[in-house]
């Protein structure tokens, strides 16, 4: 007779329907819900403060490399989403028009739509052009140059399949928008951001990223090339993480951005964009959440650990809380990665294992409980997040105090490596159609979303070919690698020769 099947805090679990359990895990950690308006969340204070953590460091990353922070209107004539074709082709699709600028009560009292505006406005799906108009006004000469900006805002995208974090019709990132001299300015800057996004992945999210250029299918709309950051997900299916692109001087011909050179001569500048969203949590919680619940990496996490006084008689709770208090200070005088460190001293009614449990799910790097036979002791019981299969361990309190940056620097050096690992596991070589078509067709029809992961080969498919390998296996070009950016082979689809090596994956 088989075993059953241990029980965990989250049903179902990864293996039973993936989707599913995405969606129980961001309810589980109370990380967001859906809102009112369709295709739209509500990011709840934990999730928020994942997501000001990824703003607090990537912020520090932009203003190290040079970079301002402004802030551009959120309604963009639709005028000027069409001076530039390739670009407005791409969005037409996804945007939201404002047309009326008033409410007026009809006879029945109800509100309807008045005072038709003399020319559409589109809610900001993306900010190329609105910035394009201003650089054109503060571009005059080389001396203007460059302009390296940022801005932090949310940007709408109507979307008929959404999925909180990964796919939603409203949200959060920032968008980096530069102006450079000379062609080879930007080609640096498009360069270095992405390095600067892979720095981040690897460092505070604790997630392995593959840079690579997109193909041609694949390009921002209007870009010359873009390229992008991508990682595996627990189901093996790609994360677009980051994108960064190099515009040429498409936008600034559209946008008429010029300047005088050195050699006194009108040249159009060379521009770049670059960006990341709040689908990075979606990234976070697919590459780490276990059937437990999320597991935040500590550089990220919202509060680094929480005290749970364990109170079985009213007689030592003063004794027990003031204990917790005085550790809960000695732990925020430390500092980690950047900032103070952040722990929660759970108070709350209820009973010690679900308050434990709630931690849990909401993925808290470590517990600490704290009870009269510790205080005896002068010691702790500790837990850690990214290993629920050991006992949790009492601790001497200097020594746990002593050790504690140690231990999160642990956590999160380990939730890399393991999803490292996954990634390799998961990333085979393959040479021909026959083996592509196995490797990323289904073994168990129950769990189709499992299986495959990313196939490295050569590739060199027009767009009715890679429309019929997306069509027969849900498969793309997730990006060339830039590690292989000048190899060439034989196409493994067509047979083809002077194929460039490519990662081939399902992706979100």
């Amino acid at each position: 007779m088989n075993d059953p099947k241990p029980r965990t805090a989250i049903s179902p679990t990864r293996e039973d329907n993936y989707p599913e359990w995405y969606q129980q895990i961001v309810k589980a950690a109370d990380l967001a819900e859906n809102s009112p308006v369709r295709g739209c969340m509500v990011i709840k204070p934990w999730g928020y403060g994942v997501w000001e953590n990824i703003q607090r460091a990537l912020d520090d990353r932009f203003k190290e490399t040079g970079h301002v922070n402004a802030y551009f209107p959120l309604f963009i004539p639709v005028s000027f989403l069409e001076k530039e074709a390739a670009h407005v082709e791409g969005f037409a699709k996804e945007c939201a028009v404002v047309t009326h600028h008033r409410l007026e009560a009809n006879a029945e009292g109800k509100l309807i739509p008045a005072g038709e505006l003399d020319e559409p406005l589109v809610v900001r799906p993306t900010s190329e052009t609105i910035i394009g108009a201003m650089f054109s006004k503060w571009v005059q000469s080389y001396r203007d140059l460059p302009i390296l900006m940022n801005q932090w805002a949310n940007v709408v995208r109507w979307e008929m399949r959404t999925r909180m974090f990964l796919r939603t019709a409203e949200f959060l990132w920032q968008e980096g928008h530069t102006v450079h001299a000379t062609e080879a300015e930007a080609q640096a800057e498009t360069r270095k951001m992405l390095d600067v996004y892979e720095a981040f992945a690897h460092e505070y999210m604790a997630m392995p990223v593959i840079k690579g250029e997109k193909t041609a299918e694949e390009r921002f709309p209007g870009a010359v090339t873009t390229y992008c950051i991508e990682a595996m997900m627990q189901d093996r299916k790609a994360l677009q993480a980051g994108t960064s692109h190099f515009l040429g001087q498409n936008f600034a011909k559209a946008s008429e951005i010029k300047f005088l050179s050195a050699a006194g001569v009108q040249e159009h500048a060379w521009t770049t964009s670059w960006g990341v969203s709040t689908r990075l949590i979606g990234g976070l919680i697919m590459t780490h959440a276990d059937d437990n619940g999320m597991v935040i990496p500590p550089k990220l996490a919202p509060s680094h650990a929480v005290i749970l006084p364990v109170i079985h008689k009213e007689e030592t709770r003063a004794e027990v809380i003031a204990y917790c208090e005085r550790l809960q200070k000695e732990l925020k005088a430390l500092h980690y990665a950047g900032r103070s460190v952040s722990v929660q001293l759970d108070l709350g009614e209820g009973r010690g294992g679900e308050k434990y449990w709630s931690w849990v799910k909401k993925g808290i790097p470590v517990t600490i409980e704290v009870g009269p036979r510790d205080i005896a002791n002068d010691s702790v019981f500790v837990g850690r997040r990214d290993r629920m299969d050991e006992k949790r361990a009492g601790m001497a309190r200097k020594d746990f105090v002593a050790g504690f940056l140690g231990l999160l620097d642990g956590i999160q050096e380990g939730l890399f490596r393991k999803a490292q690992d996954l990634q390799k596991r998961h990333t085979v070589t393959l040479t021909n159609r026959d083996e592509i078509y196995a490797y990323f067709t289904p073994k168990n029809a129950q769990q189709p979303e499992i299986h495959g992961g990313f196939v490295d080969c050569f590739f060199a498919c027009g767009p009715e070919e890679s429309a019929r390998l997306k069509e027969d296996l849900a498969v793309t070009v997730r990006c060339i690698p830039l590690a292989h950016l000048e190899e060439r082979g034989t196409c493994a689809i067509t047979g083809k020769s002077g194929a460039r090596r490519v990662i081939l994956a399902k992706s979100y």
